[in-house]
């Protein structure tokens, strides 16, 4: 494509749309490449039903955003595909917290695409918040305080998650995996975007306590802050179909994958773009207390 003869239709009040007219199989010129960058940005998410993209695809499109991490700092990617991460239930292995993608390294993904490709006849749908909406619904006092705040993110959380009494060998290998390597970083709570300046707040699930605070105050401020951004005005549900990509920044959004699927299989393919150091209201940039800068996830 070389003309912008695509439709990009609204799906939610405060987050979300949907691009019509698009083929992602084919090489897209600069120019489409650029709108849809710029509707990302308004937008937080775009939807592409029915892709039918194969990993390679994916990749080619996703690349046209900046440079690829790898799939996960611990966890292994999909065979042969070292940038893509397989997001598959079986097992009990479901990602059903809120959450931005990665944030306990010091360069979280830029942007993140999943793309359907086994897909349960009932739930497994994705739920999107726009943090910056979020952030811009505090109270005047509530946000001034967000915005003096920063807050320790670690993938060392299972602590908060005993064990399943029914828990899989699967699951249990993943959780394993996925603390192989601890990593602690602090990142400011309300964060500013570096394309268009919004401040939206930067925590989820894995932001486990706030610099100078206890434990319980942490946990109380946070989850008074994160009761903002999953406040159903704020969220995008995404009904998945076979072929369908999806493509958020997670620089200003938390996604969560509601466990609502019994048995069912469910798979899609992650593919994230290498994002930068955050920056806080203040200037400053995050900054790692535990683990090194994942070099070998994301590129400085």
């Amino acid at each position: 494509m070389s003309s912008s003869d695509f439709d990009v239709r609204r799906i939610g009040g405060r987050i979300g749309a949907e691009i019509v007219g698009v083929d992602l199989n084919i090489d897209l010129d600069e120019s489409i490449v650029r709108e849809i960058n710029a509707a990302l940005l308004e937008y937080k998410v775009l939807a592409f039903r029915g892709q039918r993209l194969d990993d390679a695809a994916q990749i080619r499109f996703a690349s046209r955003f900046g440079e690829l991490t790898t799939a996960h700092p611990t966890l292994p990617s999909a065979d042969g595909q070292p940038h893509v991460l397989p997001v598959d239930g079986e097992g009990g292995v479901r990602s059903n917290s809120w959450h931005t993608d990665v944030t306990f390294v010091a360069r979280p993904p830029k942007i993140t695409t999943l793309r359907g490709i086994v897909v349960p006849p009932y739930g497994g749908n994705t739920l999107v918040a726009n943090a910056a909406a979020a952030y811009q619904d505090l109270p005047d006092e509530l946000r001034e305080l967000a915005d003096r705040l920063w807050a320790v993110h670690t993938n060392d959380r299972y602590h908060d998650y005993p064990v399943p009494k029914s828990a899989s060998p699967r699951y249990l290998e993943h959780r394993k995996l996925f603390t192989s390597r601890k990593y602690q970083t602090v990142h400011p709570v309300v964060r500013v975007h570096p394309e268009t300046g919004e401040r939206g707040l930067f925590i989820g699930s894995f932001a486990q306590r706030i610099v100078g605070l206890s434990g319980t105050e942490s946990r109380d401020i946070l989850r008074l802050l994160q009761s903002y951004v999953t406040r159903p005005e704020n969220v995008l549900r995404w009904r998945w179909e076979p072929g369908d990509l999806i493509i958020f920044d997670n620089r200003i959004t938390q996604h969560y994958a509601p466990d609502d699927y019994g048995d069912l299989p469910r798979l899609l393919h992650r593919v994230t773009v290498a994002g930068d150091l955050p920056v806080g209201v203040d200037g400053k940039t995050s900054y790692v207390i535990e683990g090194d800068e994942a070099p070998h996830y994301t590129p400085a």
